[in-house]
């Protein structure tokens, strides 16, 4: 008699590990030499000289990232080679805008300027140790899903915090930040987290009964009407976030995260006609009901009927436009005198100082990581898992898509941040966080199969061979 297992051949668990770390390595090379060219290149742009500070910069960005290389290989060997390395370079070109962005408000302003490079570093240090006690901690990404409600109100409390009284704080006309001593955080950045674990937590159980098609309308299966409850729901807590906080950006980030997990889990086209019908109606609503929600769109029609109240995105249009091509090079354009470009419009500033070419590569670097998401979701072996690494590339997707089409005019402005290129701390910590999820559940994977041990009994001797 013989019990057999697929035979495991040269997927042995010290192959695999060993090949990729290599490649791993090389890629954080060419990331760390990249965001210290940066910096030196903006010193060099804007001082004619290397900042002095550079090689303790440099010290401490190849400690930071070999560290973070060991803990990974240590914790999760069979983790993606590909996303630590390229968040490393986009936090770093990060990094070095806002410093660039520091020595122009000193030149202008002289030393009682605002410096932002500091406290974003500081926040970058706090982030990637984030990143490392959840890989840590969350040895296994599938025990998350019993806190699947858990998640859910996390998620509800985060978002009430800022409509608390003494606690909630109004900036430039968003309530969506609180109060903590001389800090200002915005909880709505861990918000989006803890709803993507609460959709793929609970759509993975529901998924069946959303499946179930209704009514057949120009051949698309529409969802049943009992079933249109979740969808519902979602839709009018986006729209509460949008009236009590006046956040069309989070508004926008919460319902489409929602809509695209419906759809993931059910595969049925009619939860996207329902969330497309919805989103419209919304939208029209939002632009009758709300007069920031009408500013924001008459901005993107008309930016020069009123260059005043539009002059953010008037200034970031100029700066894109006298990057070109090729840019006008790190520290030899003008980034500081649109509004807000170290943290809103920090893709106009890119734009300006490395051109159309700097932009459309930072652009991939975004779309390689959203891939990368994506095939991590497609190789999971658990529903679960499926549905949060899409739901985690998917809010990233949304957000540079948000960011990047309201700086350009493609889309109304909304007022999200670019994930590890704007200056924030709670938007550095959160997309961290994200990170190390996708890490975590890249490793669960992409585990090859255990060695095989085949038995075999000989029926004369009622002996157990193994071989």
């Amino acid at each position: 008699m013989s019990l057999r297992t697929p035979q495991a051949t040269s997927r042995t668990p010290q192959f695999v590990p060993r090949k990729r770390r290599g490649a791993e390595l090389i890629l954080l090379a060419v990331a760390l030499v990249i965001c210290i060219g940066a910096y030196c290149a903006v010193g060099i742009g804007v001082e004619g000289r290397v900042p002095a500070f550079v090689y303790k910069l440099a010290a401490g960005l190849v400690g930071a990232a070999l560290v973070t290389h060991l803990i990974v290989r240590w914790v999760a060997p069979y983790a993606d080679p590909v996303l630590l390395p390229t968040v490393i370079t986009l936090n770093g070109l990060g990094l070095a805008m806002i410093y660039r962005i520091d020595l122009a408000n000193l030149e202008n302003d002289g030393p009682d300027a605002d410096t932002l490079a500091t406290q974003q570093l500081i926040w970058t240090a706090l982030g990637i140790a984030l990143f490392v006690v959840v890989i840590i901690v969350v040895r296994d990404h599938r025990k998350l899903q019993a806190m699947t409600y858990t998640f859910g109100l996390a998620a509800i409390a985060l978002l009430l915090l800022p409509l608390v009284p003494g606690l909630g704080k109004d900036i430039n006309g968003a309530r969506i930040w609180i109060g903590l001593g001389p800090f200002s955080f915005q909880p709505g950045e861990f918000a989006k987290i803890c709803l993507a674990l609460f959709f793929a937590g609970y759509l993975v159980v529901k998924r069946d009964a959303l499946a179930l098609a209704g009514r057949r309308i120009l051949g698309i299966d529409l969802p049943r009407g009992r079933d249109l409850g979740p969808i519902l729901l979602a839709w009018l807590f986006s729209l509460g976030v949008l009236v009590f906080e006046t956040d069309l950006g989070s508004s926008l980030l919460f319902f489409g995260l929602f809509v695209v997990l419906l759809y993931v889990a059910t595969e049925r086209p009619g939860w996207l006609v329902v969330g497309s019908l919805l989103f419209g109606a919304g939208a029209y609503v939002g632009y009758l009901a709300f007069s920031h929600v009408r500013f924001r769109v008459d901005g993107w029609l008309h930016p020069f009927a009123d260059p005043d109240a539009n002059y953010q995105i008037i200034q970031a249009m100029y700066g894109m436009a006298n990057g070109g091509l090729l840019g006008s090079g790190l520290g030899q354009g003008s980034p500081d005198i649109t509004p807000f470009s170290y943290s809103d419009f920090i893709i106009a500033s890119m734009g300006e100082e490395l051109g159309l070419a700097g932009l459309m590569a930072i652009l991939l670097m975004y779309g390689l990581i959203v891939e990368r998401g994506l095939r991590v979701a497609l190789v999971c072996r658990d529903g679960f898992g499926k549905l949060l690494a899409t739901g985690l590339a998917v809010s990233i997707t949304l957000q540079v898509f948000v960011v990047v089409g309201g700086v350009t005019r493609l889309i109304p402005l909304t007022g999200l941040t670019t994930p590890f290129l704007s200056y924030g701390g709670s938007s550095i910590l959160a997309n961290w966080v994200i990170i190390a999820l996708l890490l975590r559940i890249s490793d669960q994977s992409r585990r090859p199969a255990p060695a095989v041990v085949e038995l075999e009994q000989d029926d004369a001797t009622q002996v157990v061979k193994i071989r």
